[in-house]
């Protein structure tokens, strides 16, 4: 069996250890490269020489490539399946996550490197989608998801524990050789057991199911999907170096956002839980979340030590703590072509992602961080009220057939 098919084992009611690896750890060798860049943005900053707009102007680069090959990736993973695009998209990723290493000297090439590791992500992303919505049981989805989503705030953990354990040690390069090193793991996965599964193998899409998919409310929710993209971004790029220009010190700033990255990913598998006991109001619960994380911008923008790490607890939990149940709303209605819906609706969030760490990156040097989280939450809201446009579209269209 593949990777996928080892966990199909009578009985089991839920995803097996090898599906949970896999969703844990295939969409984090795609975002490596990015958060890497996030956590460790001070020590690569002074040995590279760009600023606060240089730092936008990666990580856009970055999620810019994952928006343009993000709906063509979610076609190829239809036509020849989960794993073979899986494996592919984390061998990219391992070539961005070396390139940095030992080839990123100016920040041209750190620009180009990113847009590999952009690349990498775009397959990556509907791939686990693929295998989840196929061999995870309906009502199990909404933790398999959460997991899955798990990959953000545990990439961007990584980058806050690599600036005191490696970058402030050996030196940030050797911080994108450990990631690399963990892509391999990924990797490594995919071939575990004998045989193949049903997710594994070349197979011809079915224009019918895609044809058949609410394209036009997909799209607005793909918007909604960006404007909230577009804040929460900013927390894996710019908290560290917030932090440190109201007075946190290095290592405490990466402290916090390796703390806050635990506490979003304790919301998102909470969320999946209550995902799988409620079995409705996805959307409703995504609108919810997005409206909270404003609070927490609002309070980083504040600027005060007093209340940092709270708004940055608020604006992680809620304002991107909701992607888990956003891909489980959107696999929802159709499992048959899961790869195909969330590629288009992952496009509206890497190109969020690409807009927001530019305009937070410019408004931070041109007016003030504080200035700058503001703009993150008036995103966030703008993409709450989306979010139940987007939901109204569908006019009533959610649980469709789950048959594979």
């Amino acid at each position: 069996m593949t990777a996928e098919a080892v966990d199909e084992v009578p009985g089991r009611t839920g995803p097996g250890p090898t599906t949970v690896a896999l969703a844990l750890l295939i969409p984090t060798a795609g975002v490596l490269p990015v958060f890497l860049l996030g956590g460790l943005a001070v020590q690569m900053q002074a040995d590279l020489g760009f600023g606060a707009s240089g730092l936008g102007a990666g990580v856009g680069a970055y999620f810019l490539a994952s928006a343009l090959g993000s709906a063509a990736a979610g076609r190829l993973v239809h036509r020849i399946g989960a794993v073979p695009a899986m494996r592919l998209g984390v061998l990219v990723a391992i070539s961005s996550l070396l390139g940095i290493a030992g080839l990123a000297r100016s920040t041209g090439v750190l620009m180009a490197l990113l847009v590999v590791g952009g690349l990498a992500n775009a397959v990556c992303q509907p791939g686990i989608n693929d295998l989840l919505a196929r061999e995870v049981p309906v009502d199990r989805q909404g933790i398999a998801f959460a997991i899955k989503q798990s990959a953000i705030p545990f990439g961007t953990l990584l980058g806050g524990l690599a600036v005191p354990l490696v970058a402030l040690t050996v030196g940030w390069r050797w911080a994108y050789v450990a990631g690399a090193g963990l892509a391999l793991v990924a990797l490594a996965l995919t071939w575990r057991g004998r045989g193949g599964g049903p997710a594994s193998g070349r197979r011809q899409p079915d224009r019918s199911i895609v044809v058949s998919l609410p394209v036009r409310a997909l799209a607005v929710l793909a918007c909604a999907a960006g404007l909230a993209a577009a804040g929460g971004n900013s927390i894996g790029s710019f908290l560290v170096a917030s932090s440190v220009h109201v007075g946190l010190s290095e290592p405490a700033a990466g402290f916090l956002l390796a703390g806050v990255s635990v506490l979003m990913l304790v919301v998102r598998i909470g969320m999946g839980l209550l995902a799988d006991r409620r079995g409705r109001g996805y959307f409703e619960m995504v609108a919810v979340m997005m409206a909270v994380g404003t609070a927490g911008y609002l309070l980083l923008a504040t600027g005060g030590m007093a209340v940092l790490a709270l708004g940055a607890a608020v604006a992680a939990g809620g304002g991107w703590g909701w992607p888990g149940l956003f891909n489980l709303a959107v696999v929802d209605l159709d499992r048959r072509a899961a790869a195909v819906a969330t590629g288009i609706t992952q496009t509206g969030v890497y190109l969020g992602a690409v807009a927001g760490p530019l305009l937070f990156g410019a408004i931070a040097e041109r007016v003030s961080f504080g200035a700058a989280w503001v703009s993150s939450g008036v995103l966030g809201l703008l993409g709450s009220v989306t979010v139940l446009l987007g939901r109204r579209a569908l006019g009533g269209r959610e649980r469709a057939p789950s048959g594979v």
